[in-house]
């Protein structure tokens, strides 16, 4: 390309980015680029592009450099935004196309700051997520089954022996051995379950007695009417009386 060709494109661009390009040298521009949409309370970014018109321009591609002015960028997303500018420009060989390379890589930066906002939305709604989750399974515990339960009541039964072992022990620490072995002795009686039991089979017992070696009594012979009535009759009176 004749360097009259190059400086007519030089003062289009200037037309259209009057405080964003910086000329460079006879065949070096440096162009500022920001997103097309900004960020809504998001991170801000802007890059600088360095274009270099070799002399086989634009029939060939200019060499493009990326640099970050605002915001973090990182090698693999530069070289990203490279690659996507360098299909454009193969896609527009043989006309001037700086113009078209800053319009898609305004596209690019924006949908950048687009997938870095929904990272950042998913993230938290997943840190949320987790957060809601621990906290319910805090408050709601551990489901119980059929073993659980059984581990947990066979556990239970252990530490309640071994807790009253333990309360036996300082009990006993404190008596004499009088006292002790007399607290021993009561130990050994039997419960008021066990002698309700004990009553309840005794009254069994008596009840099978009763009916083997019962007598039969004539009631009447205690009849206190019948009684009053012969002790009647042996009475007399006489006319003297």
């Amino acid at each position: 390309m004749s360097s009259e060709t190059l400086l007519e494109e030089f003062e289009v661009l200037e037309a259209i980015y009057p405080t964003e390009l910086t000329k460079l040298s006879e065949r070096d521009i440096r162009i500022d680029v920001e997103p097309e949409e900004r960020s809504d309370g998001g991170e801000e970014f802007s890059l600088a592009l360095e274009v270099h018109y070799s002399d086989e321009y634009p029939d060939a591609l200019p060499d493009l450099s990326l640099e970050a002015t605002s915001g973090s960028l990182d090698d693999e997303e530069i070289a990203h935004l490279i690659r996507e500018a360098q299909k454009v420009g193969e896609e527009n060989l043989g006309m001037a196309m700086t113009f078209t390379l800053v319009s898609h890589l305004r596209e690019q930066l924006s949908l950048l700051v687009y997938s870095r906002e929904e990272r950042r939305r998913k993230e938290a709604a997943e840190k949320e997520r987790l957060a809601i989750e621990a906290e319910e399974a805090r408050t709601r515990g551990t489901p119980v089954t059929l073993e659980s339960f059984n581990a947990w009541k066979l556990k239970f039964e252990k530490e309640m022996t071994a807790k009253r072992s333990r309360e036996e022990e300082e009990k006993l620490k404190g008596l004499s051995p009088k006292e002790r072995e007399e607290y021993k002795r009561l130990g050994t009686r039997l419960s008021g379950r066990q002698l309700f039991e004990r009553d309840k089979n005794l009254a069994i017992m008596d009840e099978s007695l009763n009916d083997e070696d019962a007598v039969s009594v004539d009631i009447s012979q205690y009849d206190r009417t019948v009684v009053e009535e012969e002790e009647t009759e042996q009475l007399t009176f006489s006319d003297s009386d």
